[in-house]
């Protein structure tokens, strides 16, 4: 995926593309589909299994919530072919698609990422995620590789690191499946030279569990 964007000179993965990377490397992500019909919808809409999220999705789009192109909670056929048309009516790329979703339900959203630095290379960064990310700024950084004592010692770093913990009536968030996610975010970085970025933005944790519902990939 990396080698055929860099041949079509893009600056980025798709946010499907982004996330069947971090698959790969066994980061867990929400269960997606990509439809370029409304035949294509209605089948992924039943395997997937409602209520779902849709999405408009192409290499150039990087923030989706700012250009109106996410739905979420849609419950049946006639809402999900109603935001369907509306988001293919909103983009004009010839490689867009629309995602479709499983809407992942958590009331904790936290964020990981690799950015690569001229002298030190990759880092991993770890902190609050979704709207909190730009307001409070909670944020911190390792060098790759980590180890698991290295992810386990980052999420203790964080201001917000309490947010891990069981509070008012929410399971402790799996901190081994999240050190994972840190680990493996930074060898992604360490193994492809060419991503210049990783935002993994949010990951949710749902049941304890943390879950990848959006990913960016920058390119260098």
């Amino acid at each position: 995926m990396i080698e055929k964007a860099l041949k079509e000179g893009r600056k980025t993965l798709s946010e499907h593309e982004a996330k069947r990377l971090l698959a790969s490397y066994g980061v867990p992500v929400a269960r997606e589909l990509a439809v370029g019909d409304p035949a294509q919808l209605l089948s992924a809409t039943g395997e997937i299994g409602y209520p779902v999220v849709l999405k408009g999705c192409a290499p150039d789009i990087t923030h989706k919530t700012e250009k109106d192109l996410v739905r979420v909670d849609i419950r049946n056929d006639a809402e999900a072919t109603a935001a369907y048309n509306e988001l293919t009516a909103r983009m004009d790329s010839p490689e867009a698609s629309v995602l479709v979703q499983e809407m992942v339900k958590g009331r904790r959203e936290l964020m990981v990422g690799m950015t690569r630095d001229p002298q030190f290379g990759p880092c991993v960064m770890f902190g609050l995620g979704g709207i909190f990310t730009e307001i409070l700024k909670d944020v911190c950084f390792r060098m790759a590789p980590l180890t698991r004592k290295d992810a386990l010692e980052m999420m203790t770093e964080i201001k917000g690191y309490r947010i891990l913990d069981a509070i008012r009536g929410m399971e402790p968030v799996n901190r081994e499946e999240l050190a994972q996610i840190l680990v493996q975010v930074g060898r992604i970085g360490l193994e492809n030279h060419h991503i210049k970025e990783i935002d993994v933005n949010p990951l949710v944790v749902t049941k304890g569990n943390p879950v990848a519902v959006d990913a960016l990939v920058v390119l260098s």
